[in-house]
């Protein structure tokens, strides 16, 4: 069993033995989602820590949208608890990039790519490919899109 599943695990037995009931049903739901992507496909397999993390930030980005839904829908009450279960999978996740530095690795890749050749709006896929990997897990797929496209188009 991965580190991190188990950390999610023994997480889960201290919750229900302290009684708190968001924590323990978030946890739930998220080791079922592993679960579920671990039994998916053809042949069952264990995911290793880097591919829980991104269920467990797929998770964390669907409380993010319900919250977001609940909010516009006038339900601020199930908008809290959703982004409250945020948080507790937030905890799970590394330490998301400032923009500060987000903007850094992406001003820096955008310089790799017009030294390679790449040039304005349509070099949005030459630097993508040399972000990605550095700020995976860090940043937002939609964060680091708007950085770059906010710096090709100058």
């Amino acid at each position: 069993m991965t580190t991190l599943k188990s950390k999610l695990k023994e997480d889960l037995t201290a919750a229900i033995r302290a009684r708190d009931e968001l924590t323990s049903s978030t946890l739930r739901l998220t080791l079922t989602a592993i679960t579920k992507e671990e039994v998916g496909g053809k042949t069952a397999r264990e995911l290793s820590d880097d591919e829980v993390q991104k269920v467990i930030a797929k998770e964390a980005k669907k409380r993010r949208e319900a919250a977001e839904a609940f909010t516009q829908g006038g339900r601020t009450e199930s908008a809290e608890r959703e982004l409250a279960e945020g948080k507790i999978l937030d905890a799970y996740l590394p330490q998301q990039l400032s923009d500060d530095e987000l903007n850094a690795i992406v001003g820096q890749a955008v310089e790799e790519a017009k030294a390679a050749g790449a040039e304005g709006p349509r070099a949005m896929g030459a630097v993508m490919k040399i972000v990605n990997p550095k700020v995976a897990g860090r940043a937002e797929g939609g964060r680091v899109a708007a950085s770059v496209k906010k710096l090709l188009a100058g």
